[in-house]
């Protein structure tokens, strides 16, 4: 299957070789197949939790991707992606984990746990994430985490915009709550929708959120409108 113009641009953002790459949330592993072909890593690792798809991903990668001389450049793996088995796959560089599809909350908790189990083994791990809402609040987690970027991207697909992210502790450079090279990239028009479709979202959540999440969402606020007003000028 072709891939969505989402799932381009974050193979054509894979930059390795890496020795493991880690498709997360891989749903029906388009992306981890397509790097693969591309032959991004000696190995791909395909993680979901739900046993009925990744049986199904088994099936196919036998068929177009059969071990050769009984070795597989490729595993399945049906487990809570927070609990990735890094320990069983020690490698002397960086390996990527890719989390896409998912909301920016979750894509924080997974990418805290995953880094904290690096940590603990001394393994380096990069990210590419593309999480489908409130990139405000994993940007801002990120960053408590100590991670920096090495690439930011805004594309549109659909209608809908998503922010891409390719991040590690050894980026380049800081991670900041809106992005500070994404404005610099789509079409101003698709800036401006982007931007007033956030805005619209976060006065509609503040409405009814708890008094202590409110900080959060008044600065979301207040630097979204301050990038409009700024390609508005």
């Amino acid at each position: 299957m072709k891939l969505s113009q989402r799932l381009s641009h974050l193979q054509a953002m894979v930059d390795g070789p890496y020795q493991h790459i880690w498709d997360c949330c891989c749903d029906h592993g388009l992306l981890g197949a397509a790097l693969l072909r591309q032959e991004a890593a000696t190995n791909v690792h395909f993680v979901d939790i739900i046993p009925g798809i990744m049986q199904s991903l088994q099936g196919k990668l036998e068929r177009f991707f059969p071990p050769a001389a009984g070795a597989s450049r490729w595993q399945v793996h049906c487990i809570d992606v927070a609990k990735l088995p890094l320990a069983d796959y020690p490698s002397e560089t960086p390996q990527l984990v890719i989390i896409a599809g998912v909301g920016g909350e979750l894509t924080g908790e997974l990418v805290s746990a995953i880094q904290q189990r690096a940590d603990t083994l001394g393994q380096e791990i990069e990210f590419l994430l593309c999480p489908v809402h409130h990139t405000y609040q994993l940007r801002e987690r990120l960053d408590t985490l100590g991670l920096r970027y090495f690439d930011e991207r805004l594309i549109s697909e659909n209608k809908r915009c998503y922010e891409l992210l390719h991040v590690a502790r050894h980026g380049k450079q800081p991670i900041t709550a809106i992005g500070d090279s994404l404005w610099s990239q789509a079409p101003i028009e698709t800036q401006v929708a982007y931007l007033r479709r956030l805005l619209k979202h976060y006065h509609q959540v503040i409405r009814g959120s708890k008094q202590e999440q409110k900080p959060l969402l008044e600065r979301a606020i207040s630097d979204y409108q301050a990038q409009l007003d700024l390609l508005s000028a």
